[in-house]
């Protein structure tokens, strides 16, 4: 492969993996984040924001099917998920992308045995709501859908080279009643594929 072409390569995936503008308001730290109703991915009937009220926390995480950085953190997100889930933590991963269909989304959660909920937001209604802009990216927010965190996973998406593990951090912190040593931590990925792009 000739320089080239490496460059060109390289400046493609530069554009797919990125956040995107900087127009999208973001529900911040501090700010109460949206109730919401999506439909269920690989179940029946939808799944509502609220019903996790009774949860100690919540981590809604935008995800993809293709993104090989959402992909590169499948492992980590279910691990976490099934990690935090008897300390009352609940988890949603939400795909907002306009190019991966329902059932893509379907076969992609069996593949990697997600035990969390899934759940399709068609015309990334919910993602514009919340700022959402890459895959992967979290919000975890208290039970009065005050959000507490919001930014990355970790700091790298090869696990070997992982040093600060901010959500797994922020976690702790807020059920131990204390604040997260960071309470954001700029999210890295691919751009959510919009409808209106």
């Amino acid at each position: 492969m000739n320089s080239g072409t490496t460059t060109a390569i390289l400046a493609t995936f530069s554009l797919l993996c990125t956040v995107a503008s900087a127009d999208i308001a973001t529900v911040g730290v501090g700010a109460t984040a949206p109730d919401f109703t999506l439909p269920s991915i690989g179940q029946s009937g939808d799944v509502t924001l609220s019903e996790f009220a009774d949860s100690n926390l919540t981590v809604v995480m935008w995800i993809a099917t293709r993104c090989p950085v959402s992909n590169d953190y499948n492992e980590r997100m279910e691990a976490l998920a099934d990690d935090y889930r008897d300390k009352g933590v609940a988890f949603v991963g939400v795909n907002a992308n306009k190019t991966e269909s329902t059932e893509e989304c379907v076969q992609h959660a069996q593949i990697h045995g997600f035990s969390f909920a899934v759940v399709k937001d068609d015309g990334n209604r919910v993602a514009d709501q919340y700022g959402a802009r890459v895959t992967p990216e979290v919000f975890v927010l208290d039970s009065k859908r005050v959000v507490k965190y919001h930014g990355r996973i970790d700091d790298s998406r090869e696990i070997s080279r992982v040093k600060a593990h901010d959500l797994r951090a922020a976690l702790d912190a807020l059920l131990a009643g204390d604040d997260p040593p960071r309470s954001e931590a700029r999210a890295f990925g691919c751009s959510i594929k919009r409808v209106d792009q």
